[in-house]
C-alpha cells in the first residue's frame, strides 16, 4: 500500500495567517486553538495546495488577507507549501498566489489587472501542467478528499455516489445470486428476458399506469354510452318496417302517376317536330359555310404560305450577305499576301555574292579559286530555289484570289435575285390580302339571313305551343309531387324511430366491449401486481445480501442501502449507521467521526493508499478508533488564543513551538 504522510505544512499569508509551519516529521499531532484560531485554515490550505478549493470543497473562496474592515490587503504574496513523503521518498511542492500591477505607458502609478500563481515542486520552478501532475503522482483529488477527512464521505459525497463506491468495494451481486437464494423468485429469470430489474420496474410502472388510467376511464364511458341510449319502450319495430312498406307502394303507384303526366303524346310529337327542324337548322348552317367561308379560308391559306415565303427569302438574303462579307475579307487579305510575296521575290532578287566572303576570315589572304567558285555556284542555286518557291507561292495565291473573285460575283448575283424575288412575292402578299379584306367584308353572318329567320320562327312556335301544353300538366304534376313528398317525410320520421333500435343494439354492444376490456385490463393490473411484487422481493432479497457483503467490509460502519416506503415499495438510499443510529438523524459528533475514519480505513485498503487525516473539531472524541495513517486533530481550546502544536512521538505527546499572526 502507499503511504503519504504530511512532514510539513508551511503557510505565508494565507486566509489572515501571516505566517505558520505545521511541523509534523510524519507523525500524529493535535493542534490546539480557540475558535477563529485558524485550525481550519490549515486543512484549508492543504486541501488548496492541491486542488485549488478549500476543505468545503469550494472554489472561491476568501484566500487572501483582508484587514479589520474586510478589505483586501494588496501587494502580498499568498503561499502555501507541503513537505510529503512518499513511501519513504521526499516530495516538496509550493504554490504561491499573488497580485499582477501594471503601469500603462504615461501613467503614474500602476493598476491592479489581475492574479497570478507560481508553481515549484521540490524547489523548482514549474509550470502549471507539471505542478498538476506532481499532485496526481500521489493521488487522485476524488480518492484524496475521501481520505483525508472522516466528514467527507457522508456529508459531502452525494448519496449516489457513496452507494456505488460502497458497490464497487464490495462487488455486485448478480441476478442469478439473488435468485437462487429465494424459491419465490424462480419464475422471475424468464419474466426478465434479459432485461434489468430497474428497466422492468420501469415497464411495469408505465404499463400500471396506463392500465390504471384506462381502468379509471371505462366506468365513464360505460356510463356515457348508458346516458345515450334511447328510450324504445313505446316503439314497435315489426309495426314500423310495415307502415313502411305502405308507404313505399303508395310513392309508387303516384311516380307511375306522375310518370304519366309528364310523358304526355302531344308533348312528344311537337319535342319531334322540333328536334326535326333544329337539324334542318343545323344542316343549312354548315351548307352556308362551307359555300360562303370556303373561297375565304382558300384566300386566308394563301395570304399565310405567302408570309412564308418572304421570312424564307430574308433569311436567304441575311445568309448571302454574311457570304458576300467573308469573300470581301478573304480578297483583301489573299491581296496582302500576294503584294508581300511580290516585296520578297523583289528583295531576293536583287541579293548579290558578297566578295568578301572570298577572303579567309583569320589571316585575309583570298581562298582559293576552285573554293570561290564552289561558294559562287551555292549561292546561286539557293537564290534561284528560293525565287522559285515563291513565284510558286504567287501562282497559288493568285489562283486563291480568282476562285475568290468568281465566288464572291455569283454570290452576289443569287443576292440581286433573291431581293427581287422578295419583291415580287411582297407585291403579291399584298394584292391577297386587299382580295382577302374584300370577300370578307361582302360576306354575311348566317344568322344574318332570311333562311335562319324562318327557322327560328318555327323553332319559337313550337317551343310556345309546347310550353302551353305543359303548363296545364305542371299543375296536375305538382299537386302529385306534393304527395309524394309528404309520403316520403313520413318514411323518414318512420326510419328515424327504426334506427332508434339499431341505436340501442350498438350502444348494448359498445357496454360489452367496455366491460369485456375492463375485465382484461384488470387481469392485466394483477399480472403486473404480481410481477411488481417479485421486483420488490428480488430487491429485498438483493438489499439483505448486499448489505451483509457491504457491511462485512467494516468494523464499526453499517449502510442502509433501500429504504421501505408507506406504501409497502422500496427506494434506493445509502444512509450510514453507527450502532443503529443514522448518520443524519441524530448520531453525536464523535460517532460521526469514528464512523468515518472506519470508512477511511476500508476506503484506504481498496484504494491501496493511506493519506493523512484532518479531523476538525476532534475535541469532542474521547477516543478514536484505531488507524494506521497519521491524523492531524484539530482540537477547540478556549485557553489557547494562539494555535498550539503537540506531536504524538512514539505515544507521547511534544508541544511544538508555533506562531501565528
Amino acid at each position: 500500500m502507499k503511504k503519504i504522510t504530511l512532514q510539513a505544512l508551511v503557510l505565508k499569508n494565507f486566509k489572515g495567517v501571516k505566517e505558520f509551519k505545521l511541523d509534523t516529521q510524519g507523525y500524529n499531532v493535535q493542534v490546539f486553538g480557540d475558535n477563529g484560531t485558524g485550525k481550519t485554515t490549515l486543512f484549508d490550505a492543504f486541501i488548496w495546495l492541491l486542488f485549488d478549493k478549500d476543505s468545503q470543497n469550494k472554489k472561491d473562496f476568501q484566500l487572501k488577507t483582508v484587514n479589520a474592515v474586510g478589505q483586501e490587503i494588496n501587494n502580498l504574496e499568498h503561499e502555501v507549501e507541503g513537505i510529503f513523503s512518499v513511501d519513504g521518498t521526499p516530495l516538496s511542492i509550493r504554490k504561491v498566489f499573488k497580485e499582477k500591477w501594471t503601469r500603462k505607458r504615461g501613467a503614474a502609478t500602476a493598476e491592479f489587472t489581475g492574479h497570478t500563481t507560481d508553481y515549484f515542486v521540490n524547489g523548482v520552478p514549474s509550470k502549471k501542467k507539471e505542478f498538476t501532475d506532481a499532485v496526481a503522482t500521489l493521488i487522485d483529488e476524488d480518492v484524496f478528499k475521501l481520505l483525508t477527512s472522516p466528514l467527507y464521505f457522508n456529508e459531502q459525497l452525494h448519496w449516489q455516489k457513496r452507494r456505488e463506491l460502497l458497490l464497487q468495494i464490495s462487488g455486485d451481486i448478480t441476478n442469478e445470486d439473488v435468485i437462487n437464494s429465494n424459491k419465490e423468485l424462480a419464475s422471475l429469470e424468464n419474466i426478465l428476458n434479459g432485461k434489468s430489474i430497474e428497466d422492468h420496474r420501469k415497464i411495469i410502472a408505465s404499463k400500471r399506469a396506463e392500465i390504471n388510467k384506462e381502468l379509471t376511464r371505462i366506468p365513464v364511458r360505460i356510463d356515457e354510452v348508458r346516458r345515450s341510449i334511447v328510450d324504445v319502450s313505446e316503439l314497435n319495430e315489426s309495426a314500423i318496417n310495415e307502415e313502411i312498406e305502405k308507404i313505399q307502394a303508395l310513392i309508387t303507384q303516384q311516380e307511375e302517376e306522375l310518370s304519366r303526366i309528364q310523358n304526355g303524346t302531344e308533348v312528344v310529337e311537337k319535342q319531334k317536330k322540333l328536334r326535326e327542324i333544329e337539324s334542318s337548322l343545323i344542316e343549312l348552317k354548315n351548307e352556308y359555310k362551307e359555300k360562303n367561308y370556303g373561297e375565304l379560308n382558300a384566300l386566308r391559306d394563301k395570304v399565310a404560305v405567302q408570309k412564308d415565303k418572304i421570312n424564307q427569302f430574308n433569311f436567304d438574303i441575311k445568309q448571302k450577305q454574311y457570304d458576300s462579307n467573308v469573300y470581301e475579307r478573304a480578297l483583301e487579305k489573299t491581296n496582302i499576301e500576294l503584294n508581300k510575296l511580290r516585296s520578297e521575290w523583289e528583295e531576293v532578287d536583287a541579293e548579290t555574292f558578297d566578295q568578301h566572303k572570298t577572303t579567309c576570315s583569320m589571316c585575309g589572304q583570298d581562298l582559293p579559286e576552285d573554293q570561290k567558285q564552289s561558294m559562287i555556284e551555292k549561292f546561286n542555286v539557293e537564290k534561284s530555289e528560293r525565287l522559285e518557291s515563291i513565284v510558286s507561292k504567287g501562282k497559288a495565291g493568285k489562283k486563291e484570289y480568282q476562285q475568290i473573285e468568281v465566288d464572291l460575283s455569283a454570290t452576289k448575283n443569287q443576292l440581286i435575285a433573291l431581293e427581287a424575288e422578295k419583291k415580287e412575292s411582297e407585291r403579291v402578299l399584298s394584292e391577297l390580302k386587299t382580295q382577302y379584306g374584300e370577300l370578307k367584308n361582302n360576306t354575311t353572318a348566317f344568322e344574318e339571313t332570311e333562311e335562319f329567320k324562318t327557322k327560328q320562327a318555327e323553332i319559337s312556335s313550337i317551343q310556345e305551343e309546347i310550353q302551353r301544353v305543359k303548363d296545364h300538366a305542371n299543375e296536375e304534376a305538382t299537386l302529385v309531387r306534393e304527395k309524394i313528398m309528404n309520403l316520403k317525410e313520413d318514411i323518414r320520421n318512420l326510419e328515424r324511430d327504426k334506427a332508434k333500435f339499431d341505436q340501442v343494439e350498438a350502444s348494448n354492444k359498445r357496454i360489452e366491449e367496455l366491460e369485456a376490456e375492463e375485465k382484461t385490463l384488470a387481469k392485466e393490473f394483477e399480472e403486473l401486481e404480481h410481477q411488481l411484487f417479485l421486483t420488490e422481493e428480488f430487491i429485498r432479497s438483493k438489499v439483505t445480501l448486499l448489505e451483509e457483503k457491504i457491511n462485512s467490509k467494516f468494523k464499526y460502519a453499517r449502510f442502509q442501502l433501500f429504504k421501505q416506503n408507506i406504501n409497502g415499495g422500496l427506494e434506493e438510499t445509502c444512509e450510514t449507521l453507527y450502532q443503529g443510529v443514522p448518520y443524519s438523524r441524530g448520531l453525536n459528533n464523535a460517532a460521526r467521526i469514528n464512523v468515518g475514519l472506519d470508512i477511511i480505513s476500508t476506503l484506504s485498503e481498496h484504494f491501496g493508499v493511506a493519506c493523512p487525516i484532518f479531523i476538525d473539531n476532534s475535541e469532542s472524541v474521547t477516543e478514536l478508533i484505531d488507524m494506521d495513517t497519521q491524523i492531524i486533530s484539530l482540537v477547540v481550546s478556549g485557553a489557547d488564543d494562539e494555535l498550539r502544536v503537540e506531536q504524538d512521538d512514539n505515544n507521547s505527546l511534544i508541544t511544538v513551538d508555533c506562531e501565528v499572526v
